[in-house]
């Protein structure tokens, strides 16, 4: 089917435009079904992003550095279908990601190691770690339990308790023989040996002695000798405890390395298990240094199923023990990214992307001394790694406003390298923690966000145009075919589906097609907007299910319209009222010379709508040229400001080829309090000059809207729709008299999709829309009179509207000749 529909041609122009033009009608009969129920379940192709699809089929295909890909576009456009959409083409049929894994660093503890084995087998690794803990915290007590074991361990320690005693006996002797004897004494909670000389078959301590000395009990030279022989005897036994010291200490590497070389055995045969099970880069290595670590530790190893079977249930910190000891935690495997349930390369939509569900983080725990504490169990890994070897989506806008996140992707994805540290800026105590292997990646992101966001990036960062190299831009239109009708019923299909609505009727699927293309602003496309769409579909159920309709009609979806606007047009209806009670001045019924309704466009973010704003003009002999009132009080912008000084320019091309333009005229946007932006109105300040110059009256139940260009040509404005349907409402408010409309520009008759009830008034002649392409046929259509023409000898004919003009300008210029220039120039 066909959506354009021809402009009148130029010999009906100025003309009243037919009710048939004012609005688009989708019909109901080119669709096949009568309810969406009857339709074929086929999938939705994406509507209107070819542009789009293409782009992000290259950045996906291409592997190279910085080919990530940015999907910009408005909110509700389709960013995220047409990225899903693409994804699921794609053939991820490729090698599934490896599995990550930590592992305690035996070297050094404060930097973990990381191991990669292929896809499944990680957490296969894991599993079997455990069970060799657990094997040998059972088999070792067994092996050391042995009789053998037991001979040989009590042979060992014999000799050594046989040297000790000889040794000791030895010394023993020798005090004995110079009048001491070895005795024991309590010293605090220990017994310690002490050296005592013998008197009268006694020992008595030396201080004890020395007071028999000083009684004259006991002689002094015998108390000497013996001091002199207890010194000797004093440097004998600390040699002989240091002897038996480091005979104990031999005594104790000696049933180590017994343990070690009855354990090695068993060790090495449980982890060469493992070996031969798994291959992975550097998993040779780490499990030679397990090997040492656990024959270095037999003896602790031996005590943890005793202590596992007296403490049942999951230690108060798993990561470390609360006082310094051994821990099997150092043997524990974290599985930081297991792909044992994926298929291909991964997929990921991270819809929360903070630091933290990003990049991952390294937990810590509270130990019972305070302190805070972690391992390298506790790292846990985000979803970039997760994404690893696949593809990554975010959200542009969520993943900015998080502190630190967009440094750190770009800085990840220049190095190709994640780095995982414990990232929290509101924690003041970091405590112990540990810097982890960083882990390589292949990742490709994609970004969503907006046309706004990306140029701000683009021009901002001179790192996003190196890493994000595709652009994918959706489309805010389609071009309305048969084709693209047919896949919009099928989204309206989808949606019915989707939230269990009632079928929707072949004219209620019209209906929703044609505030599509309402949407768009133009009859030759259909809008990509599909959030609104898809409201509208869900409202147009809701006003069916509560009528007890078993079908959606297209009654249901004009009253979800009406609905709509009724929620959010309060500031509407409050500014109309506040013109019906003649608080704003506006006249919808005759004629007034320099004096027109424009139309002005609001936008409050969640409803758009227009009110008439009274345009009137003065002008007197001077030299100040066209002054803006709005302009001059600093309550215009530099577009209207431009569309003002454009009247200039119409003015000398008309009227200031044989004279001076010699004239002070004033333009203002009466009781305007909120500043004036656009040139939509510079048209209609342009008739209001030429009427006040003319003397001419314009009928002012005609509002007017369009800018002009400096040849007098009318050029299209944006929001006709709405500026037509709020001039409608106030007149109808007022009371439709037959004599109101609003004259339009001639190219903005494509755009135009009104509402039914003013189209059903048009057709019943108590509204009209006019279109226009000059001044010349604006003026027509405002007073009746043509404006007249220049004849051979270059004068415009007497009586017409430009001649009227013309003498009046001319008369000016003369006044100012003979009586000087009334007004200083005007820049």
């Amino acid at each position: 089917m066909s959506a354009k529909k021809k402009s009148p041609d130029s010999g009906k122009i100025p003309h009243r435009v037919s009710p048939n033009e004012l609005r688009w009608k989708c019909d109901p009969d080119e669709f096949t079904f009568r309810t969406t129920a009857e339709m074929d379940e086929a999938a939705i192709d994406i509507i209107g992003q070819p542009r789009a699809l293409e782009a992000m089929r290259l950045g996906l295909a291409v592997r190279s550095d910085g080919y990530n890909i940015f999907v910009s576009g408005e909110v509700g456009s389709g960013r995220s279908t047409v990225v899903r959409r693409t994804l699921q083409e794609l053939d991820c049929g490729e090698a599934t990601p490896q599995d990550l894994v930590y592992v305690h660093n035996f070297r050094d503890q404060d930097q973990p190691r990381l191991l990669a084995f292929p896809a499944g087998k990680g957490r296969a690794f894991r599993q079997q770690m455990e069970e060799l803990i657990e094997s040998l915290s059972r088999d070792l007590p067994k092996l050391f339990d042995s009789e053998q074991y037991r001979k040989h361990r009590g042979v060992m320690v014999e000799a050594a308790s046989k040297k000790q005693k000889s040794e000791l006996k030895e010394f023993e002797t020798r005090v004995s023989e110079q009048g001491f004897a070895l005795v024991q004494v309590q010293m605090g909670p220990l017994m310690r040996p002490q050296l005592v000389p013998v008197v009268a078959g006694n020992p008595v301590d030396m201080d004890q002695l020395e007071s028999l000395v000083e009684q004259g009990q006991f002689k002094r030279e015998e108390f000497e000798k013996l001091q002199k022989r207890i010194v000797g005897l004093r440097t004998e036994m600390e040699g002989l405890g240091k002897r038996f010291r480091n005979l104990d200490r031999e005594l104790r590497k000696q049933l180590a390395k017994l343990d070690r070389e009855l354990a090695r055995p068993l060790v090495e045969e449980a982890v060469s298990e493992i070996q031969t099970a798994f291959q992975a880069e550097g998993l040779e290595v780490y499990l030679g240094e397990v090997v040492d670590d656990l024959l270095k530790h037999v003896d602790e190893l031996r005590e943890v199923r005793d202590e596992q079977e007296e403490q049942p249930g999951p230690p108060m910190h798993p990561g470390k023990p609360s006082e310094p000891g051994f821990s099997t935690v150092r043997y524990r495997c974290n599985v930081l990214v297991g792909n044992d349930e994926s298929c291909g390369r991964p997929i990921i939509w991270e819809s929360a992307p903070t630091y933290r569900n990003l990049f991952g983080t390294i937990e810590k725990v509270r130990t019972q001394a305070g302190e805070w504490d972690t391992d390298h169990t506790r790292i846990r890994g985000g979803s970039l790694l997760r994404a690893n070897g696949g593809f990554l989506v975010v959200d542009a806008m969520d993943l900015l406003t998080e502190p630190g996140v967009w440094a750190a992707l770009k800085r990840t994805l220049r190095t190709e390298k994640v780095e995982i540290q414990s990232f929290d800026p509101f924690f003041v105590f970091s405590g112990n923690s540990v810097k982890p292997q960083p882990v390589p990646i292949d990742v490709k992101v994609v970004m969503i966000g907006t046309r706004h966001i990306y140029r701000l990036l683009y021009n901002l960062d001179e790192d996003f145009k190196k890493i994000f190299k595709v652009k994918a831009e959706s489309a805010m239109h389609t071009e309305l075919n048969d084709a693209e009708l047919q896949n919009f019923a099928r989204f309206v299909q989808k949606k019915v589906g989707d939230d269990s609505l009632p079928p929707f009727h072949k004219d209620a699927v019209a209906g929703v097609v044609e505030h599509a293309v309402r949407l768009v602003g133009t009859r030759e496309k259909l809008t990509t907007r599909f959030t609104e769409i898809a409201d509208l579909i869900r409202e147009s159920g809701y006003w069916a299910a509560k009528a007890n309709a078993k079908s959606v009609r297209a009654s249901h979806v004009d009253r979800a319209l009406d609905q709509r606007a009724y929620r959010v047009n309060f500031i509407e209806n409050l500014l109309r009222e506040r013109i019906d009670d003649g608080l704003v001045l506006i006249d919808l019924e005759g004629s007034r010379v320099g004096q027109i309704n424009g139309l002005a466009v609001l936008d409050l973010g969640d409803h758009v709508f227009a009110l008439p704003s009274r345009i009137t003009a003065t002008t007197a002999m001077g030299r100040a040229g066209i002054i803006d009132i709005d302009r001059e009080a600093a309550m215009s912008g530099s577009i209207h400001t431009k569309g003002v000084l454009i009247l200039s320019g119409f003015l000398r091309s008309r009227f200031a080829q044989d004279k001076p333009l010699a004239l002070t005229a004033s333009l203002c946007f009466e009781q305007n309090y909120g500043g004036v932006e656009g040139d939509s109105a510079s048209s209609a300040e342009l008739y209001a000059l030429i009427s006040s110059l003319s003397d001419v009256p314009l009928r002012q139940g005609i509002a007017v809207t369009g800018s002009v260009n400096q040849k007098g040509e009318i050029q299209p404005i944006g929001g006709a729709n709405e500026k037509i349907e709020g001039f409608f409402d106030l007149c109808r408010l007022k009371g439709l008299t037959g004599d109101q409309g609003v004259m339009i520009p001639t190219r903005n008759l494509a755009n135009l999709m009104l509402r039914k009830d003013l189209v059903q008034e048009v057709r019943h002649g108590k509204f009209h829309v006019y279109a226009v392409s000059s001044i010349e046929e604006g003026l027509q259509v405002l007073t009746g009179e043509k404006a007249g023409e220049r004849g051979k000898d270059g004068v415009y004919a007497k009586g017409s509207i430009y001649g009227r003009v013309d003498a009046r300008l001319r008369q000016l210029a003369e006044d100012v000749r003979r009586f000087g220039a009334a007004d200083i120039p005007h820049p």
